[in-house]
């Protein structure tokens, strides 16, 4: 496989709950070469989720994903000879997941990273563990864009990814790593309706999980010993039932749906 979905990224005021949130409830692992002053990072074992902190002029909430390739010089080539208008940018040290950030032409931002760039740092590599992967990990990742169709052309076209899990009648597109999904869903206003519109962007991470039922005995049980890391409320109110109603309807790989201690939407199925 030419690439893999490596990392996904959050904005949060309580980077540090939220950290604490994804060890309690799904059993990642932070490195201890994470400090507690910075981003918190932490990893099932194959992609790695890298919780920052929110700045002045940045909206909290799940913000990006990254993919990690075999040969970055390839896939720029591949942008720069069919996609011109996709620029990207060289990141600072202090980015252990991205050596480089850049977007797709509907205006998604990912980051590209290559293992030999110098910003692959150990904060990063212990993430990726002996090849063990936890027994709930980050299964797939959502957005939402205006041009679906197109958007799964360019990953597809630029990194290899494959379609899986086509349905009949499903407006999705589903683009595998052959372990991480991308899936890319139509952003419509009209969908909408009734409650309060969310801009075209990332949407949920989705996790897989040994057994549904035990894991929201889990999630019952976190909660009732730290209500700090309870999960924010879903479906709440007439515009709450909306949105969820949405959410479920929008992606058929999740069987319970739910949000982080942030609000960041997350959607849950067995292995």
């Amino acid at each position: 496989m030419f690439a893999k979905i490596n990392h996904v990224a959050i904005v949060s005021e309580n980077y540090a709950k939220s950290a604490l949130f994804y060890q309690a409830v799904f059993g990642m692992r932070t490195s201890d070469k994470t400090r507690v002053s910075r981003a918190q990072t932490v990893g099932d074992g194959y992609v790695g989720l890298n919780i920052n902190p929110r700045r002045a002029g940045r909206s909290a909430g799940l913000d990006h994903f990254g993919i990690e390739v075999e040969d970055a010089e390839t896939a720029f080539e591949r942008i720069a000879k069919k996609y011109p208008r996709v620029k990207w940018l060289q990141r600072p040290p202090n980015r252990p997941f991205a050596g480089i950030s850049t977007h797709d032409p509907d205006g998604n931002m990912f980051d590209i990273s290559q293992k030999t760039m110098a910003n692959r740092t150990s904060v990063y590599r212990d993430q990726e563990g002996n090849g063990q992967v936890n027994p709930r990990h980050i299964d797939h990742v959502a957005l939402r864009t205006m041009r679906p169709d197109d958007m799964a052309e360019f990953y597809r076209d630029v990194f290899e990814l494959v379609p899986a899990n086509t349905r009949a009648g499903d407006r999705n597109h589903y683009l595998s790593d052959g372990h991480m999904t991308l899936v890319i869903m139509p952003w419509d206003i009209a969908d909408y309706e009734g409650t309060g519109i969310i801009a075209a962007g990332m949407d949920h991470i989705g996790f897989k999980v040994e057994n549904v039922a035990t894991f929201k005995d889990d999630v019952e049980g976190i909660a009732a010993n730290n209500p700090l890391l309870a999960p924010a409320p879903v479906g709440t109110g007439a515009e709450g039932e909306k949105l969820l109603d949405l959410f479920r309807r929008s992606c058929p790989l999740g069987q319970h749906q739910m949000a982080d201690c942030d609000g960041v939407l997350i959607d849950v199925a067995a292995d």
